[in-house]
């Protein structure tokens, strides 16, 4: 038995006694003591229900906002671009003055590199990667 069960338990014990007690002419006051009581805890437990329910769905909210492709946006696509370019330029001058041609060829395959990740992670099956398909088939596992 669990103590809210044990406390209710008291209460309506308490609640018999007090109209034995006072008899019959207080009776509908006592019941309706005791019913809001039973209310209130039936208030309380929904309640805790409730609030536990919406922790749950905003935790999984955050969690989803946050795997990838959740935040793929065209702002988001267009920012890495410019900022893949804005950092272009140093780089390819750093390559370029310190090891001449290997240097700057170097720069840029690291530049399209990075490039190539952010598009397969924003856009898998891109590259030749299995596309999920809408439909089972029989010959699928």
């Amino acid at each position: 038995m669990d103590a809210r069960d044990t406390d209710l338990k008291k209460e309506l014990d308490a609640t018999l006694h007090a109209r034995r007690e006072l008899g019959e002419e207080y009776e509908s006051a006592l019941v309706d003591s005791f019913l809001e009581k039973v209310d209130q805890r039936i208030d309380g437990a929904v309640e805790r229900r409730v609030r536990r329910q919406l922790a749950e769905q905003q935790m999984q909210t955050a969690r989803d906002s946050r795997s990838p492709g959740a935040t793929d946006s065209w702002g988001e696509r267009f920012g890495f671009g410019i900022v893949s370019l804005v950092l272009a330029v140093p780089l390819s001058a750093i390559g370029g003055g310190v090891a001449h041609l290997p240097g700057l060829l170097t720069a840029w395959a690291g530049i399209v590199g990075v490039n190539v990740v952010q598009a397969a992670r924003t856009n898998p099956g891109l590259f030749g990667g299995r596309r999920k398909s809408s439909q089972n088939s029989d010959w699928e596992d």
